[in-house]
């Protein structure tokens, strides 16, 4: 686990503090030195705000969701009909659009909700049911979506690539951003239960060490490991316990190997971890509160080695009833837990490529995942997109219910949501095809969800001629339908802003057109 309590820490919360005094003196050259010479009222008190949000010392908490193997835009909020295809002189029976019907408006949106049901998902035969329209109303006026291109179709590289922007800031990811900004006094500010490209750790291995991800494998099972002997029969006392550890951590010291390496980091880490690191974890009674399992005699006897659920646990189970069995369930229930805790400031979660079957036997994820999609395309999206939807609102719903302070703000009010996906979906298909696999491509567009970003917003757009998503201009958000080049760098940057994170001196573009004004 990182600690969160050394020399460096407290150095690193001085500077910062000084900085804070000296901001009232530097306003005036940073608000006449805006990008691009932008010094409007509107635009100054948007900075402003921003500012202010940097200042007030509260947490804002952000959460990855990982659409591993591609997420399609254009089988969600930007599908486009095959009529308004055809109105521009397309071939809509070549390319992915929709019949009519399956594409509904959203009532003073510019966003579309698809809706469709087929007897198949790809080549398993289940039934697959979507209507997305429930879940784009409800969360309309809190959602943005960005339109991108990237610059990778390799799974890994560009699950990586969608975290830190391409390396737009030192290769850092948005959640160690996150977490350098708000996590200095949290347990484990940055959680990642995602896979491969999406777990990784940026590239600035000068941050402090409690800025990159702790990797958690299983997160039902992951709690029982936040004390060293809670949870164990027979045990001695606590203060013989750590008596022992005294004596060890002494012994260590004086190792050859301890000699040695007495100044790597690595090692200095490890031991300040396993001294007032593993102490500091263990006096908070994680392996209680983070855990969602029942004190069930047969299956899970929890009082029978002296451990209990977490408060929140019951209700947890009955919002995500399969957390033992699909593993997004699972991380969603962990995430709530977390944030509410106030353990971690940054938590990642998403499906993996395996396949998931729920208690029932029915699947919850196929091979794959949204890549999947190279067999049958339609299906294969329209079941994923249900399935993160579905998550996802369980989660802001539970945020909701959670108030953040005695100020009236929930937790929901201070989330940001990123569905992070790798890439898009290819276009076209066999003319007149009903079921088609697709391959990856760089065009595609992003899902951000939060109270803070500008909502009911497309950055960016569609040409119904091509399907191909367009771009737009950071700042202002006007869109460019002659900008079809990488935009990595904006979005990385538009939800750090959004996220009031201070980005100052990191060469990033100026994405004012994320946050609400």
């Amino acid at each position: 686990m990182s600690l969160r309590s050394n020399g460096r820490l407290s150095r690193r919360e001085i500077l910062k503090a000084l900085s804070m005094c000296a901001a009232g003196s530097a306003m005036g050259p940073l608000l006449t030195g805006c990008r691009d010479g932008l010094n409007t009222p509107a635009a100054l008190e948007q900075l402003g705000g921003v500012r202010q949000a940097r200042l007030d010392g509260k947490p804002r908490f952000l959460i990855v969701v990982g659409a591993i193997g591609g997420a399609s835009i254009v089988d969600s909020m930007l599908a486009v009909r095959a009529s308004e295809t055809t109105a521009v002189g397309g071939n809509p029976a070549k390319l992915n659009t929709f019949a009519d019907a399956q594409v509904q408006d959203v009532e003073g949106s510019p966003f579309r909700a698809v809706k469709m049901e087929v007897d198949y998902l790809g080549s398993i035969p289940t039934k697959v049911k979507t209507d997305q329209l429930p879940f784009v109303r409800k969360y309309k006026d809190s959602m943005l979506v960005a339109t991108s291109v990237g610059t990778s179709v390799n799974h890994v590289i560009a699950q990586k690539r969608s975290l830190t922007g391409s390396g737009a800031w030192r290769g850092r990811t948005l959640q160690e951003c996150v977490a350098l900004q708000y996590g200095a006094g949290f347990p484990i500010p940055n959680v990642n239960m995602a896979n491969s490209g999406f777990a990784e750790r940026g590239a600035d291995s000068s941050l402090p060490a409690y800025c990159y991800g702790e990797v958690v494998a299983k997160p039902s099972f992951w709690p029982l490991g936040l004390d060293g002997m809670k949870g164990l029969k027979d045990v001695p006392s606590r203060d013989v316990v750590n008596l022992a550890r005294v004596v060890r951590n002494s012994l260590d010291a004086q190792s050859v190997f301890g000699k040695t390496f007495d100044e790597a980091a690595v090692l200095e880490l490890w031991n300040e971890q396993r001294a007032s690191g593993q102490a500091a974890l263990e006096a908070q009674d994680l392996i209680s509160r983070l855990n969602v399992m029942p004190d069930n005699p047969s299956e899970t006897p929890l009082s029978e080695y002296g451990l209990s659920s977490s408060p929140d646990a019951e209700r947890l189970r009955a919002v995500f009833p399969n957390y033992l069995t699909d593993p997004v369930e699972g991380q969603a229930a962990l995430a709530f837990l977390l944030i509410k805790n106030r353990v971690s400031v940054s938590v990642t979660l998403g499906p993996s490529f395996n396949i998931a079957l729920s208690s029932s036997k029915q699947f919850t994820n196929p091979p794959l995942a949204f890549d999947f999609s190279h067999n049958e395309h339609r299906s294969v999206q329209a079941f994923m997109w249900e399935r993160l939807m579905g998550t996802i609102d369980k989660l802001i719903e539970l945020l909701k219910s959670e108030p953040f302070d005695s100020s009236g703000e929930s937790l929901w009010d201070r989330s940001l949501i990123y569905m992070a996906t790798e890439f898009g979906r290819s276009r076209t298909r066999q003319e007149g095809a009903t079921r088609f696999g697709t391959g990856h491509d760089l065009n595609n567009g992003f899902m951000i969800l939060s109270p803070m970003v500008r909502g009911n917003t497309v950055l960016g757009g569609v040409d119904p001629k091509t399907t191909l998503t367009y771009g737009f201009d950071p700042r202002t958000g006007a869109p460019q339908p002659s900008k079809m080049e990488s935009n990595e760098a904006d979005i990385f940057s538009g939800i750090l802003t959004a996220m009031g994170v201070d980005t100052s001196g990191s060469g990033l573009p100026d994405a004012s057109a994320f946050v609400r004004t």
